[in-house]
């Protein structure tokens, strides 16, 4: 839900933030309904390209 919630409220689609992050637009969406679970380098990458970091990903 996180992902989602700073994703929408950067104005991103999923592929865009795919893009940004060197994703596929499938491992974003997979990440968002919980049907993956992220290493630490696809969170890093998210992170970066979501312009916040690994502890305000986890954030409530």
């Amino acid at each position: 839900r996180k992902l989602k919630e700073l994703r929408k409220g950067r104005s991103l689609s999923q592929e865009e933030l795919a893009f940004r992050a060197g994703l596929h637009g499938s491992d974003i969406s997979e990440l968002e309904h919980g049907d993956r679970n992220p290493t630490l380098m696809t969170i890093d990458r998210l992170a970066n390209a979501l312009g916040v970091s690994i502890k305000e990903f986890f954030e409530v």
